[in-house]
């Protein structure tokens, strides 16, 4: 098992649902602005990377 850690903002509202049978799972998917380690001259740049959890609530 691999574990992340990732500290920065949500770009937006996280989409969640739930999906379909006897068992529903939820399921959430958003995106963290991550301000990137390596910068040129003092530029600010990000990364936008792009996540999923799912599980019980």
């Amino acid at each position: 098992m691999n574990k992340v850690v990732l500290m920065g903002g949500l770009t937006r509202n996280q989409d969640v649902r739930y999906s379909q049978g006897e068992t529903a799972t939820c399921v959430a998917r958003y995106t963290l602005a991550v301000n990137s380690r390596f910068r040129r001259d003092g530029e600010q740049d990000a990364d936008f990377i792009k996540c999923g959890a799912f599980g019980s609530k």
